[in-house]
């Protein structure tokens, strides 16, 4: 004989309750490349499902502390899990106040991602090493060659499956300006929007 139930089956339907998805606010200060690529990770299946993320792009002629004062403001919401801050530093001629504006974000609790000399070195870094001290027009050139665009847009989704890679060859020119101490901001070429990547992505 079968054991008799102990006690009655529950008739109310399981209610799965999904996690609250982490609102990430990022500041831009290039308008094309840097918001198509971040549009392209917003639209990666884990990421759209995990996290909210909205973009913000600089007014013209932004630079890197009038991004970190606005981050600052907008990490006041509530409703804001993490801000950050996406600039350059440029060659040859760095953008202005580039120490104040990281020691800003530092304080206040935003998180950057610098690309150095530009955005495009991290381009760059989804097709190969790059250990070569770069210009801003030596970098942005190269990084047209290497996916064939003409001009500022980038077709972003092709550099989805390369981001992995990219964020490895961030970490090796990392430890090697650590080995050599090249401080920022002269660590030429480096980026840490690998970082940016790993807040993002569960």
């Amino acid at each position: 004989m079968a054991p008799r139930r102990s006690r009655a089956k529950s008739l109310k339907r399981r209610i799965a309750s999904r996690p609250e998805r982490r609102t990430i606010v990022i500041f831009c200060e290039g308008e094309a490349s840097e918001p198509d690529y971040i549009n392209a990770l917003k639209r990666l299946p884990d990421v759209r499902a995990n996290t909210a993320i909205s973009i913000e792009i600089a007014a013209e002629n932004g630079v890197p502390s009038a991004l970190v004062r606005r981050a600052i403001e907008r990490n006041r919401d509530d409703e804001v899990d993490e801000c950050w801050c996406v600039f350059d530093v440029e060659w040859p001629k760095n953008h202005p106040n580039l120490r104040q504006a990281v020691q800003a974000a530092k304080e206040h609790g935003i998180r950057l991602a610098i690309s150095n000399p530009c955005f495009e070195l991290w381009l760059i870094l989804h097709f190969h090493d790059q250990t070569a001290f770069m210009s801003t027009d030596e970098a942005e050139r190269r990084s047209r060659q290497l996916d064939g665009r003409s001009g500022k847009r980038i077709a972003a989704d092709q550099y989805m499956q390369r981001r992995h890679a990219a964020s490895q060859r961030a970490a090796l020119l990392a430890e090697r300006h650590a080995q050599n101490q090249s401080m920022f901001p002269k660590d030429n070429p480096s980026s840490t929007v690998g970082d940016l990547l790993k807040a993002i992505e569960p």
